[in-house]
């Protein structure tokens, strides 16, 4: 396939390319979750692990001081499961319910049809603009949001700056290039000094856009963050760039628009950038930490009584691979995002 306007692409435009294409892009044209999809999501693992989050979201809202409404909002919802079962378990506390507006923000037409049709009876908004969330408390939750948004990459070579490009004159020959940059132009654009102690540095323009329109949001109508996504929290960048087909790892330059292109969250890096917006404070920890401080453990115990031998495996199987440390429970970090005079502090 040979599309002339495609020339050369830096990373993040040839990631855009291959994930939201209209055409041909991986997220607009087919389901990826589950066994027939391309990765496992931690909602389609155990329902321990959406009952967990939804107990957190009822103790946080109490920490707002129960507002009479407040907006929920899930940032990228995948096939709908971890909204499905949250609301399912927010059917034992009616007056909060009745306190609350879901919202999904999602871009993929593809899966919007798959979310309808999973929470079809319950009333949503679905919205493509953070910034057209309604002027209540809000909070955010994102499963694996960040890790699927664009990325950039750059290099200092002896003092030099370069931008890590893709040729895509040939498809089937798509090859990576290199292009000098001068980093304050980055740096002036995101406003913030991203190249500070790094020779490499791995980021994406669009993720810390959101962020920081979803950190205003927080602090004009007060609310929170709660961020669960694979990654590592050390100060130095690297390149953790990775392409998923058929839950194996794949050539990002072979199949494209066939494989998901990902990469782990720079935990420290959002801190960072959260901390300069100001007024905010910022939790890390991992997966294992905040679901076993939630008490899915306790959970497991209550709901795998009186099931047989098979029915107890397999739910304590689904917890292990959610907090095993082998398994999600150190590669996945949990943040949370808040106003600072909130002191709330349940998970971590």
């Amino acid at each position: 396939m040979k599309l002339k306007k495609y020339h050369n692409l830096p990373l993040d435009k040839f990631i855009d390319l291959s994930l939201y294409n209209k055409k041909f892009g991986y997220y607009m044209k087919k389901n990826p979750f589950g066994k027939k999809g391309d990765f496992i999501t931690a909602p389609n693992i155990s329902r321990l692990f959406s009952e967990m989050i939804a107990i957190w979201i009822i103790k946080f809202w109490q920490s707002l001081g129960s507002p009479k409404k407040f907006n929920l909002i899930e940032l990228g919802a995948g096939n709908g499961e971890m909204m499905k079962i949250i609301i399912e378990s927010f059917q034992n506390f009616p007056s909060f319910l009745e306190c609350c507006n879901f919202v999904i923000f999602e871009k993929s037409p593809t899966l919007i049809k798959i979310q309808k049709k999973k929470l079809g009876k319950n009333k949503i908004v679905w919205i493509s603009e953070i910034k057209k969330i309604k002027k209540n408390p809000a909070i955010f939750i994102g499963n694996e949001f960040f890790d699927a948004i664009p990325i950039k990459q750059f290099k200092r070579k002896k003092g030099i700056w370069f931008e890590n490009y893709v040729n895509l004159e040939n498809f089937d020959k798509a090859f990576f290039f290199e292009k000098e940059i001068n980093i304050k132009d980055i740096e002036k654009k995101i406003d913030f000094k991203i190249s500070q102690n790094q020779n490499f540095i791995e980021y994406s323009e669009l993720g810390l856009n959101y962020l920081r329109n979803i950190c205003n949001i927080i602090k004009n109508n007060t609310g929170g963050l709660l961020l669960i996504d694979y990654g590592y929290t050390e100060k130095k960048m690297k390149n953790t760039l990775q392409a998923i087909s058929n839950h194996k790892f794949a050539n990002i330059l072979e199949e494209i628009g066939n494989t998901d292109i990902t990469h782990n969250i720079n935990f420290n890096l959002y801190k960072k950038f959260t901390k300069k917006i100001g007024g905010l404070d910022v939790d890390i920890t991992t997966q294992k930490n905040f679901l076993n401080n939630m008490g899915i453990k306790h959970r497991a115990e209550i709901i795998s009584k009186n099931q047989n031998f098979f029915k107890k495996a397999d739910i304590y199987y689904r917890l292990k691979r959610l907090i095993d440390e082998k398994q999600m429970g150190n590669l996945f970090k949990v943040m949370l995002i808040k106003n600072k005079k909130n002191k709330f502090k349940l998970g971590f």
